[in-house]
């Protein structure tokens, strides 16, 4: 058997398959490195470009951030009663998007818990401004029984749980709710207006916010600065293990400058009647007292207000809601008499000795201006023209000085201005002059100011319109001497731990340059009503010198040749009773300007609320329940029956449970 030897051209082929051959691994080797250097660049990639990117996504997987919400602040009057607090209340919430039929859930909730209307129609509203996976409370404050009735069904009820919270309470209730205010829940502008201020990490986990009063001025104090605990989760979302923790810093506690003990003296006195009262210490501008009436309930807002409660406070002739104290505006009538006195003798306009015959009324361009049922007092100087309240005086001495010049006396006392209280929503009125006319009127007709128009200026009617805040804050200065305080209703903030506080920055009082005696002449003078003039039955027996004014002012207009009786007007329509006043003479320590709406002489209804301020203040008498029951009729003067001592008088407050 013969070997038979490839041929050359075998040889060949078989060199040249070699040779492809050792291409192609060639290729795959090239293949093979590319794709590792790739493996290595992208694993570069992610371990030093990206890696703190990853790291904080694979952190995010393993952990969860969940926010701490601080508690918020209290709120203390003076003597350091506790006017808002917190109380921990377990609520029932739901989350909508993870929850397929919203309407079912609710009903097969309520078959386990009582689920009332009014808190289906209040989880809706809530809804309309809030994210579908915001968790929403569609009953508060269970009660024990509830809470284990739920937990034994939970199963059933998949994006529905129990959640423990802090809900603010107001003990009080309506008692001094225009001052202190409420929270509610956080809405859309308000979220934004966090975002704007950079301030929304702070704002995690919480869903209030202060809406009104003290609870809105000082939200930064009262809120505090959120914490965060960091844990580690679950595949399935479960917090297992605490990693790290900073806890929360609860919020300042801020003290106000309010006797609330006073507060609701004035406010059980006022009754059923509506008005306002402000009491100022004339030596530091602390308001002690700050009476809307009528008033509200606070604790209404707190889990966002039912329909029925909202359209009777809103839509209620009285109008509840409105602070008048801060944002009702209305013509001082008599009690302006001293200060355009004082503006008189501080412009040269008149003398403290100048005579003006009153007899009885005024004409001015054929226009007959009024007076006290047309009976004329005779020569009246400045002392005797305010104790005995001469309209006759004020119309001729308002057409010598004119508008402007008013207007410019005034301004500084503070009439027409914003005073700068710590609290929102405060509104300017009126103090006219004939640049505001021109620029307040559209119709050229209407821009000018006429002469007869400043006439009735003069004894506070016309155009002015001012807040009783106002009114006090001039009354204040006036009884200081001249020097200016600017009105603060907080007094400190107070570290919620160590109870350690810190008084509130204030501004320096403003000397208005008012010389001494020109003071003793307007001092005489509100004096004098006191001790023999408009308010001397109120003030008989006091066991301390007031100086004072009344005032009666048109709520609606009389004709020139009608003359007002209170029986032929509807209750709306008849006149406002107004009071200002500070005491002691020698050495005030306290300011006040008092309205009644609708009440009629200032004499009779405001001045008798204001002689009680003072007896608390200076005596610390509290009224007997007889002299209360009169004053709220508007039928007394001095105080009768025996007063009883303020610390004698308890001071009931209305305690919330996680049951009601």
């Amino acid at each position: 058997m013969s070997l038979r030897l490839p041929s050359l051209a075998e040889l060949r082929d078989s060199q040249a398959e070699l040779q492809r051959f050792r291409a192609r691994v060639a290729v795959v080797q090239v293949f093979v490195l590319v794709c590792f250097l790739l493996l290595v660049a992208r694993l570069s990639y992610l371990q030093i470009v990206r890696h703190e990117d990853l790291h904080e996504q694979a952190e995010s997987n393993r952990t969860a951030v969940i926010p701490t919400v601080p508690p918020r602040g209290t709120i203390l009057d003076r003597n350091g009663v506790v006017l808002a607090s917190n109380y921990s209340a377990y609520t029932l919430e739901i989350t909508p998007s993870q929850v397929p039929d919203l309407e079912a859930t609710i009903d097969a909730l309520a078959e386990v818990v009582e689920i009332q209307g009014k808190d289906r129609r209040r989880f809706k509203r809530l809804r309309e401004d809030a994210r579908s996976f915001d968790s929403l409370p569609i009953r508060t404050r269970l009660s024990d029984e509830e809470v284990a009735r739920f937990s034994a069904q939970r199963y059933r009820f998949p994006g529905v749980d129990i959640k423990a919270r802090l809900f603010r309470q107001y003990p009080y209730g309506e008692l001094a709710s225009h001052v202190i205010g409420y929270i509610g829940r956080i809405n859309a502008k308000e979220k934004e207006r966090i975002e704007e201020e950079d301030d929304a990490g702070n704002y995690r986990g919480t869903e209030y916010i202060g809406k009104l009063g003290v609870e809105q001025r000082y939200e930064r104090e009262l809120h505090g600065i959120t914490g965060v605990n960091r844990v580690e989760t679950s595949a399935g979302g479960r917090a297992t293990r605490s990693l790290s923790s900073r806890l929360a810093t609860p919020g300042q506690n801020v003290v106000l400058s309010i006797d609330i003990q006073l507060q609701k003296m004035v406010e059980d006195l006022f009754g059923t009647r509506r008005g306002a009262l402000v009491a100022l210490d004339p030596n530091t501008g602390e308001v002690l007292a700050f009476v809307s009436k009528p008033t509200f309930d606070p604790n209404l807002f707190v889990d966002g207000i039912d329909v029925e409660n909202w359209q009777m406070l809103n839509e209620s002739i009285d109008k509840p809601l409105l602070n008048r104290a801060l944002r009702g505006t209305y013509p001082p009538g008599s009690t302006y008499k001293p200060f355009m006195a004082m503006a008189a003798l501080a412009t040269g306009k008149r003398s403290a000795t100048t005579i003006i015959h009153d007899a009885g009324s005024w004409t001015y361009g054929g226009h007959t201006f009024r007076s006290h049922g047309d009976t004329g007092l005779g020569p009246v100087d400045m002392v005797r023209s305010i104790a005995l309240s001469s309209n006759v005086y004020y119309y001729s001495l308002a057409n010598e000085m004119g508008v402007d010049a008013i207007h410019d006396f005034m301004k500084p006392l503070g009439f027409g201005q914003m005073t700068g209280i710590d609290l929102p929503g405060e509104v300017r009125g009126i103090l006219p002059s004939t640049e505001w006319k021109r620029n307040y009127y559209k119709k050229p007709e209407q821009k000018k100011w006429y002469g007869g128009e400043t006439i009735s200026l003069g004894i506070g009617q016309g155009y002015n319109t001012f807040t009783m805040l106002q009114l006090a804050s001039a009354t204040a200065t006036l009884a200081s001497g001249g020097l200016q305080f600017k009105p603060r209703v907080v007094t400190a903030t107070q570290d919620a731990l160590t109870h350690a506080q810190t008084r509130v920055n204030t501004t320096e009082p403003v000397n208005l340059g008012f010389k001494p005696e020109h003071m003793e002449v307007i001092r005489n003078g509100l004096t004098g009503v006191v001790t023999s003039g408009t308010s001397a039955r109120v003030f008989a027996g006091a066991a301390y010198t007031s100086a004072g004014k009344t005032g009666t002012a048109q709520a609606v207009t009389i004709g020139q040749k009608e003359k007002y009786n209170a029986a032929n007007l509807s209750e709306y329509q008849r006149d406002h009773a107004l009071y200002m006043a500070y005491a002691p003479v020698e050495k005030p320590q306290i300011a006040v300007a008092v309205v009644v709406e609708n009440a009629g002489f200032g004499a009779a209804s405001a001045a008798p609320i204001a002689r009680r301020v003072f007896d608390y203040w200076l005596l610390g008498q509290y009224p007997s329940e007889e002299d209360m029951a009169a004053t709220q009729k508007g039928q007394s003067a001095a105080p009768i029956g025996k007063p009883r001592a303020k610390q004698d008088v308890p001071l009931e407050s209305r305690r919330l449970n996680s049951a009601n």
